[in-house]
């Protein structure tokens, strides 16, 4: 009601300044922002969840992935039907078997060779204690024992490969014979049988690499014995300690001797009941020899070609299947085993996994020594020295091979992205899908060649312990980010990849049909009637009904298993078989194709050649234009955790990714994060102190980095966070200007101009340190002055108006006060009761000043001119209107300096000033300290009073 009759004279002016305009405008124009901001959010949005085809991936963001590799749901018993029985029973059980190595690889590569490669990793020599050896060895022992039954079940299946390929390819002429097998060449099984072998090579090299599992199962089994010389001590029963020792032993013979091809090899074929002869089936050893020779070939041709696959991994498996051989039968092919030994003059040597590296020379010399003794000792020497200058050749090809891939990948990339944007016409789709086709298989054979440049290298030097040098190391990080840009490029199209993968595999196999189908015309047409006709016809129809559902592995090993048998006879013609065979490996390529590209672009062999990192992090630093290559290098540094999760020497694998976390996150810091932080706030400081005297920072001259590169990067992903870079610089340039703000609050505006200028040179978002720009209220406690009253009273300076004490002098760009609210301030928080000790105490001190002050006036040469002058004053004081002569001052003062003077130049009289000015300080103070009590009783008043 009161407002209502108040005047309108009472109303504030009306006088419009234009403040408040320009403040709604500003509101308006951050609100129209956010609208944007949020409208470009709601966008994004709306483009993640979209189900448009054409959408591109980020590999770092989604949280789900695309499988393409179809399921097969039904049996081999289920897809392998044809009226021939017989036929059905031997692809059925090559089938299984092949299933079965398949698995057992799988087993392999990811359970085993993980396990066995990561073991002692995640503790450091420092970190351990003693006894964590043996204790990481207890956990491992239940590994070690699957491992063993693991081996053993391969060493079934290789019995079992070679016993039912010895039976087809009998050479007694009393046996009846299954199928006619004189054209029939099953590849595929050797091939199989092959990879098995590689498993096992690969399991020996592993364990004989690893002196780290040696040394821990030393200890391990020293152990042991202390524990059979006082089992109760450590609570052991005796009856079961034997036991475990055999086991030991066991694992020990079987596993860690180096032993396991060899025992492999070495097993008895020939059944013990007369049931399969292996060793004198002349036959089959000459089947055994045709087919290594075949697939050899076939490989030889490739090896170190542009269009090369996989033939490195079937190289080993030939090189197994030749030491095989050799120990079933006793012969030996001295041509093909020089031409074995002469593939390492083009591939010197071989990444089995990750870090471990293969010798052929070294293998066919150590297992078959007898064909070894036939070389001479010169071209054995001069494979190794060819090993040698195949790295020194590598070191100086690398940069001008990183370069010429850059190029390729690049091209690779701009016609993946302008195929796959293309809309597809009707007309022209089948010319459409061979030529995505066609893109997608080179994009994976750069991947492979990549990869095996990289891994090859890379474990050579480790290998031979030879140093790289930085240039090296930078091509090589250059080829591994090549490598991940393809994966990330398949990736980033994973949409379209899937789409067009599903009608590429269609229309290579309508191709695949139309072959065989012309294939079978000509044999129906053939009226001759024969058993080998028949099998080739059924083999036809299998393969036919196979290709006729989705392209999965079992049904492709199908069709591969059958044109063995289909082949034959000349069934089709070169110009025929050529094209399908080619179509086929498409197949088996694009059906495949995300996970070979996966298997291919795996960077998990980084982790054994981590010590790259902190170089390649200072060459990202130097070179903070291409800073964007940081996500391709975490990616693949990425790639090295589902392999961890199979260590099984620690409590659990989490300690081992929370190690490799730690040390890479400490590297990233020291070589990047920190040297960026640090560049940042010397280049902001240079900028703003650019009135001082300064080094030359004309970037003509001197050079400049435009390090605001980094901050456009988008956040790093790594194991289950992100490295925002932009966020570290910002954080630190916070707390850093925050910090030294509240030391010196004078710099407030050198530091407000830094942030501002961070913000336009970087883009950085600086928080503003909201701290006042200077104050008055620090000021000294009550007792610290009452402890140094002697120093006090010469420091500070007393304004009896203001009744304010000010600092004489200051060594910094500031002036402490005190003044009554400091003294209230301290009152209240020692209580009342200092208040009688401190006045009691500087009466004291002034007790002692007034002394000397007397002390100085009844001294004779001060007493005696003072009386001569007091008497001059009172003569002439009526003459000079009762003023003292400025001369007769000024000689008084000449007079008192004539006795004597201080070595910093003081007077007498300018002590006994100083004096003067203490004792008023000393009574200023107390008064102080008494009004300091009256105003803590006042606001004691005036709040009882409020709650009153």
């Amino acid at each position: 009601m009161a407002l209502e009759t108040l005047s309108p004279d009472w109303e504030f002016d009306r006088l419009d300044d234009g403040s408040q305009k320009i403040h709604a405008e500003v509101q308006l124009k951050n609100y129209g922002k956010f609208l944007e901001e949020y409208a470009s959010q709601l966008k994004r949005i709306e483009d993640a969840l979209d189900d448009s085809v054409g959408d591109v991936w980020d590999f770092s963001l989604d949280p789900i992935a695309l499988k393409l590799l179809p399921y097969e749901q039904s049996s081999l018993l289920e897809l392998i039907k044809t009226e021939n029985k017989v036929l059905n029973k031997v692809i059925t059980v090559y089938a299984a078997l092949c299933c079965e190595i398949k698995k057992l690889k799988y087993e392999a590569e990811t359970k085993f060779y993980n396990g066995l490669l990561f073991y002692g990793e995640g503790a450091t020599d420092s970190s351990m204690v003693e006894g964590d050896c043996q204790i990481q060895m207890g956990r491992f022992v239940s590994f070690l024992q699957e491992l063993s039954c693991f081996v053993t079940r391969c060493y079934e299946v290789v019995v079992n490969v070679v016993h039912q390929l010895a039976v087809l390819y009998t050479s007694n002429k009393n046996a009846p014979k299954i199928i006619e097998t004189s054209g029939v060449h099953f590849q595929t099984m050797y091939e199989h049988l092959g990879e098995l072998l590689t498993v096992l090579i690969t399991l020996d090299e592993i364990i004989d690499n690893h002196a780290t599992l040696k040394d821990h199962w030393t200890m391990y089994k020293r152990l042991l014995k202390s524990v059979h010389h006082n089992p109760s001590k450590f609570g052991i029963q005796e009856d079961k300690l034997k036991p475990f020792e055999k086991l030991l032993l066991k694992l020990e013979c079987q596993l860690l001797d180096g032993m396991i091809f060899q025992a492999c090899i070495e097993q008895q074929f020939d059944s013990m009941n007369g049931g399969v002869s292996v060793s004198k089936n002349s036959t089959f050893a000459e089947e055994f020899a045709h087919t290594i020779r075949t697939i050899f070939a076939n490989v030889e041709a490739k090896l170190g070609e542009p269009s090369e696959i996989d033939q490195r991994d079937k190289y080993v498996g030939i090189c197994g299947l030749f030491v095989l051989h050799f120990q079933i039968f006793r012969t030996i092919d001295k041509k093909f085993y020089k031409s074995l030994l002469d593939i390492c003059k083009k591939v010197p040597a071989v990444t089995l996994t990750a870090n471990i590296i293969w010798f052929a020379d070294d293998f066919l010399i150590q297992k078959i020594p007898a064909a070894a003794k036939l070389l001479d000792k010169k071209s054995i020497h001069t494979v190794k020295m060819q090993r040698e200058n195949f790295l020194q050749q590598k070191a100086q090809s690398l940069p001008k091979d990183m370069q010429s891939y850059y190029v390729f990948v690049s091209s690779w990339m701009t016609k993946m992205e302008s195929i796959l944007s293309k809309e597809q016409r009707m007309d022209k789709f089948a010319e459409d899908l061979s030529n995505r086709c066609n893109v997608f298989i080179q994009g994976f054979l750069y991947a492979y060649s990549l990869s095996t440049i990289i891994k090859t290298t890379m474990n050579l030097y480790m290998s031979m312990q030879k140093p790289m040098t930085k240039t090296s190391v930078k091509a090589l990080c250059r080829l591994v980010e090549l490598l991940k840009a393809i994966e990330h490029m398949f990736y980033r199209r994973s949409m379209v990849v899937a789409d067009s993968v599903t009608h590429i595999t269609q229309h290579l196999q309508y191709q695949a049909l139309h072959s065989i189908s012309v294939a079978k015309k000509r044999v129906i047409s053939d009226k001759k009637y024969s058993e080998q006709r028949l099998d080739v016809l059924s083999a036809l129809v299998l393969a036919e009904n196979t290709l006729n559902g989705p392209s999965t592995k079992q049904r492709r090993l199908i069709v591969s298993l059958a044109l063995s048998v289909g082949t034959q006879m000349k069934t089709f013609k070169d110009e025929e078989l050529l094209p399908l065979q080619l179509v086929l490996k498409k197949l088996d390529l694009i059906s495949e194709l995300v996970e070979r590209v996966r298997a291919q672009c795996d960077c998990c062999f980084l982790y054994w050649h981590r010590a790259v990192f902190p170089i390649y992090l200072d060459d990202v630093y130097e070179n903070a234009v291409d800073s964007a290559r940081l996500h391709y290098m975490f990616s693949a540094l990425r790639d090295c955790v589902p392999a961890m999760m199979h260590a099984r020497h620690l409590e659990s694998y989490e300690v081992l990714l929370e190690c490799y976390d730690k040390e890479i996150v400490e590297v990233l810091n020291e070589h990047l994060l920190d040297k960026l932080c640090k560049e940042i706030e010397k280049d902001l400081r240079l900028s703003v102190h650019t009135h001082l005297k300064l080094d030359d920072r004309n970037p003509f001259r001197v050079g400049m980095k435009d390090l605001a590169h980094f901050f456009f990067l988008n956040p790093i992903r790594f194991f289950n966070r992100f490295i925002d870079i932009k966020a570290y610089v910002t954080h630190y340039l916070d707390k850093t200007f925050y910090n030294l703000t509240t030391v010196a609050l004078h710099d407030w505006a050198t530091y407000s101009e830094m942030r501002n200028l961070a913000t336009q040179r970087y883009g950085l978002s600086m928080t503003e340190a909201h701290l006042p720009s200077q104050t008055l209220e620090q000021g000294l406690d009550v007792l610290e002055i009452m402890r140094n009253i002697h120093v006090f009273v010469s420091r500070y300076l007393y304004n009896l108006n203001n009744q304010i004490f000010i600092e004489r002098t200051s060594n910094n760009k500031h002036l402490n006060t005190i003044n009554i609210r400091h003294i209230a301030n301290s009152i209240r928080t020692h209580g009342t009761g200092i208040m009688n000790t401190t006045v009691n105490f500087t009466y004291q001190f002034l007790r002692k000043k007034f002394y000397i002050f007397s002390q100085f006036m009844y001294d004779e040469h001060i007493k005696s001119r003072l009386i001569k002058d007091i008497r001059f004053f009172r003569e002439v004081k009526d003459q000079n209107d009762h003023k003292y002569p400025f001369e007769r001052a000024d000689k008084f003062n000449r007079g008192i300096r004539k006795l004597g003077m201080t070595p910093d130049g003081q007077s007498y009289l300018d002590q006994f000033r100083q004096l003067i000015s203490q004792i008023g300080n000393a009574m200023g103070y107390v008064r102080m300290i008494r009004s300091g009590g009256l105003h803590c009783c006042s606001s004691a008043i005036s709040a009882w009073k409020r709650k009153g």
